[in-house]
């Protein structure tokens, strides 16, 4: 495993981490989600990724009883906050008070005394930035969070926050979550430009497209029973990569990726991290041998040709591939 500093700063994290959006706590149970955790840190994954919302903090549960017995100092534990996690009315969003009750319940969960990366899930316009920015800080400076992040946000709002955190003397983000993989590359666009510019790192979610990258779904035919897209309740983001005309593309790229002796998932995730502000690609798995092939992809190397190839075959502009 390599391990990538978290934009400029000097904490370390694996090229590739787990995450528990759609599994821990909801699809899996909790000797699953040990397996896995187990798995991963033996392959050298030190990063594991979960949030508070995630099946209203079962999510958070079943890590803290996953980590245990692993050295907290072998550890970078992140998590988020933001949306509802009640129907109260300050149960939300990113006020000072949601922020500091939600860290101190995220630490109850996680049975933790600190947090490694903090990170609000979106962005709330209907609080002022300095009041989250303020609040996040006294606790980095509490002890209770080492370093805090964003979740999709956009560069404007990125930037806003840098600038903030310096007018009022804060501390400024460190990482931003967003959407990435070959099917949805827009952050490249503004997103990473801003976020090298002020020293933040990439820790990206659906690598795979949320499993489309595997090259499990084929063209004209219904998702095999058992998967997320045959799944209605965990498939509502996936319509747009299950259409015919995408799938054949990616049965294509499939075939390109085993002809360097690869194969598609580890090639998907090794296509985030040629970016070097990349600092992990967030997987999810249901079982450990996910988590062994998809580590394959740290290290794994190809020059640009490879990667211009790929992308016109995605395109559909290399449709003799």
């Amino acid at each position: 495993m390599n391990y990538r500093k978290l934009g400029r700063y000097g904490i370390r994290v694996s090229e590739v981490s787990v995450g528990g959006w759609l599994t821990h706590g909801r699809s899996i149970d909790d000797s699953t989600t040990q397996e896995i955790v187990k798995t991963a840190f033996d392959l050298g994954v030190n990063f594991f990724d979960t949030a508070d919302v995630y099946h209203r903090g079962q999510a958070e549960l079943s890590l803290a009883k996953a980590i245990k017995g692993i050295r907290r100092e072998d550890l970078v534990i992140a998590t988020k906050c933001f949306f509802p996690m009640s129907e109260a009315p300050n149960d939300r969003g990113l006020s000072r008070k949601h922020i500091f009750e939600s860290v101190h319940s995220s630490l109850k969960r996680l049975e933790l005394d600190y947090i490694d990366l903090m990170q609000f899930h979106r962005f709330d316009a209907e609080t002022p930035i300095d009041e989250t920015v303020s609040a996040i800080s006294d606790l980095v400076r509490q002890g209770k969070v080492l370093y805090w992040g964003v979740s999709e946000w956009n560069a404007q709002q990125i930037a806003s926050a840098v600038h903030i955190s310096k007018e009022i003397g804060g501390i400024a983000p460190s990482s931003n979550q967003p959407r990435y993989s070959m099917l949805t590359p827009e952050i490249e666009q503004h997103v990473i430009p801003v976020s090298e510019q002020y020293g933040l790192g990439q820790v990206v979610f659906s690598p795979l497209a949320q499993g489309v990258l595997t090259g499990k779904y084929l063209p004209n035919s219904a998702p095999p029973q058992g998967t997320r897209a045959a799944d209605d309740t965990s498939n509502q983001f996936m319509k747009p990569y299950l259409e015919d005309a995408v799938l054949s593309r990616v049965q294509k790229l499939k075939k390109y990726a085993e002809s360097l002796g690869t194969d598609l998932a580890e090639f998907a995730l090794a296509w985030c991290l040629r970016k070097s502000n990349i600092s992990s690609v967030i997987i999810g798995a249901s079982n450990p041998g996910q988590v062994q092939q998809n580590v394959k992809a740290s290290g794994l190397l190809f020059g640009d040709d490879v990667w211009e190839k790929s992308r016109a075959i995605l395109d559909g502009s290399l449709d003799s591939a």
